[in-house]
This record gives structure tokens, sequence and C-alpha cells, in this order.
């Protein structure tokens, strides 16, 4: 099996159109370079068009849903291959267990969660898997500044910043796919 990378990302679709236009960049890339895509399992917002672009390509990706979601059929229904969980936590632990890599698109409290929570983990020693922030047009300058902070304040060690990798837009993050 080829490498498996998962992406946290927003399920909003009431968003710039510049955050669809890079989901779907990182889609292709995704596509081009045979990686198997985890993602939240959404039929909306970047979820959705992250699903839609690999279904497109005839790309592999795999969805991962808590039930209670799924019974609101909020699950994208173009994707086969769907892994149902018991809740919100349980879908976090797959998403790790499930990915050789995370990738953090610009989202709303649920993606910050999900980010977090991985850099928290990997700090821990939990997961050792490369996480990489998709700072489109300086979305998480704010969260990175805070993380920063963490780092001066000595809430967090000096080096704690090599946890996670910046990179602006979908065309930097190939660097690290390849």
């Amino acid at each position: 099996m080829g490498k498996t990378i998962c992406i946290y990302c927003a399920s909003s679709s009431n968003i710039d159109e510049k955050y669809f236009k890079e989901a779907e960049r990182i889609a292709e890339i995704m596509v081009e370079r045979k990686i198997i895509t985890v993602f939240g399992g959404g039929s909306t917002g970047l979820m959705g068009c992250i699903a839609d672009k690999v279904i497109e390509l005839n790309g592999e990706i795999i969805g991962i849903m808590p039930n209670f979601m799924k019974a609101i059929e909020w699950d994208h229904k173009g994707v086969y291959n769907f892994h149902f969980v018991e809740d919100m936590h349980a879908r976090k632990k797959k998403f790790i267990d499930s990915s050789d890599a995370l990738i953090a698109l610009p989202g709303g409290t649920g993606t910050l969660e999900e980010l977090l929570e991985a850099i928290t983990l990997k700090r821990l020693g939990l997961h050792s898997l490369p996480i990489y922030i998709v700072n489109t047009d300086g979305y998480y300058d704010p969260l990175i500044e805070m993380l920063n902070r963490t780092i001066e304040e000595k809430f967090m060690k000096e080096d704690d910043d090599k946890l996670w990798t910046i990179v602006n837009d979908a065309e930097d993050l190939i660097f690290y796919l390849d």
C-alpha cells in the first residue's frame, strides 16, 4: 500500500474561494503522487471539495466519521471506503493511526482542535508523524504566533517548533511529500 496522509480541514462552505482552490490543488498533488487521502468524511466545505477532486481524478480516499454524523447524513456519498467510529475521540485516534503524515488546511474549531491535539500527542511521544500546517494567505499566522509565544514563555521547549512544519501553499507542500 502507498503512503497515506490525513487532511484536517473545514466543513464550512461559506468561506473564500481561495481556500477551495488550495484544497483542490492539494487533492491533485495527492492523487498525482498516488498518496491515499484520509479525511473526515464530510460532503461539504473543504472536506467535500477534497473528496470530490480525489474521486474525479480516480484517487484513493478514506473517510473516518463518528456514527452520529452518519446518522444525520453528513457523510460524502461518493466515498466508498469509510470507517465509522464511536465518537470524535475515536475519529482523531483513527486519523493518526491510519496515516503516515498529517496536513492541516484552514478550518474552524474542529480543525484547530485536531491540529493542536496532534501536536500535543507528538510532543508527548505518542506518535511521530510529520505535521504540515498549510498557511494559505496567512490564515494560520495568529496560531503560529501563539505557538511561538508558548515557546518564548517557556510553556514548551525551545525546539518544540520542530514538531510541525509551516508551508505557505500546496506548491511548498510538494517538497515534503516527495
